[in-house]
């Protein structure tokens, strides 16, 4: 049997040393390109049998169709989301997998560290000190002991979180559009409405997936019903706030902090470095002069551990599928019922 091929995008330094390592275990041919896969430069994929994206290739409709033209036969998404794949497009052309879990832990204490470097305004005295600014002036947090918390999303992520915060003192309110009732009563959190979590939550958490349902869910109206000085951290999906109404909502105070690792349109300037270049986007170049906003390039994930299962999982979805291509659906795959 011929060697496996696969054309492997947006890859970094990091992707190719866990990769290589770990392929020594199943033999692939691994070729390597640093662009994100495009229409452009889709040909590179011709006579591979699998391509594998990361979470800012966009797949769409015709470049499904390019790929399928070329041979292609499995997407192998090193993400767990897959809202950037035209997976109706792929039906009965290309088959694609995805990493479902790869590490809750990471992306949760990633969401508890914003949250406390936020509350703390650890950045701004960080950068004081460095300065031989040891004033305390416009530092000032609050405990987080028995302020209340909205969380929307209790899958991994948003469970693990729960845990964490409970060891603070927090009420832990829950959002989820399919509850889980025993975890909630057996960690002392308490699933309510959306709206309530909007209205009485000193700290807001964005865990959910991105969806048709989800996308914008914090926007001007939402922002209207939140509590004065509201903090705001977005581990999920950029999309899941309107950046120009966020803006709105920082200038009028009723977002007192905004803790963002991901954004709406990272795609083009997430995991680069633009240091040299004049930034073109004009709400994240906005979002970026807030003292009050933290900004990072969507690394809540980005853990040895994390990264080592993301390698170890997408390796072994891509030889279950070509162990078993004819089987209807397989662990790990994502198709257009999964939406």
């Amino acid at each position: 049997m011929e060697k496996i091929k696969i054309a492997f995008f947006d890859s970094k330094p990091y992707d190719i040393e866990v990769f290589n390592g770990l392929n020594t275990k199943y033999g692939y041919e691994i070729r390597y390109y640093k662009n994100h896969l495009n229409h452009e430069n889709a040909v590179l994929a011709h006579g591979f049998d699998v391509v594998c994206v990361f979470v800012n290739d966009s797949i769409d409709k015709k470049l499904v169709e390019i790929l399928h033209g070329y041979g292609v036969k499995l997407i192998a998404l090193r993400c767990a989301g897959f809202n950037n794949v035209d997976l109706h497009a792929a039906l009965g052309k290309i088959r694609v997998v995805r990493v479902p879990a790869y590490s809750p832990h990471a992306i949760a204490e990633y969401t508890l560290a914003l949250m406390l470097v936020l509350n703390r305004k650890v950045h701004r005295a960080y950068y004081r000190t460095r300065d031989m600014n040891f004033a305390l002036n416009g530092l000032m947090g609050f405990d987080m002991h028995e302020k209340t918390i909205g969380i929307i999303g209790t899958g991994k992520i948003g469970k693990v979180l729960v845990q964490l915060l409970k060891g603070f003192g927090m009420e832990v309110l829950l959002y989820d559009k399919y509850p889980d009732e025993p975890f909630a009563a057996e960690s002392g959190a308490k699933y309510v409405p959306l709206e309530t979590i909007f209205k009485k939550s000193d700290i807001i958490s964005l865990n959910c997936p991105l969806s048709k349902e989800t996308e914008y869910m914090i926007n001007a109206k939402t922002i209207s019903t939140m509590k004065k000085g509201v903090m705001l951290i977005n581990t999920g999906r950029g999309k899941l706030i309107n950046s120009k109404d966020l803006i709105e909502g920082l200038k009028d105070g009723i977002i007192g902090s905004a803790g963002l690792d991901v954004y709406e349109e990272e795609g083009e300037y997430f995991y680069e470095d633009l240091s040299d270049r004049v930034l073109p986007d004009d709400l994240l170049a906005r979002l970026l002069n807030f003292h009050n906003v933290i900004i990072t390039s969507h690394q809540g994930f980005f853990t040895k551990e994390a990264l080592g299962n993301i390698a170890t999982t997408t390796l072994e979805n891509i030889k279950v599928y070509f162990e078993n291509p004819d089987v209807p659906k397989f662990a790990n795959e994502v198709c257009c019922n999964c939406q």
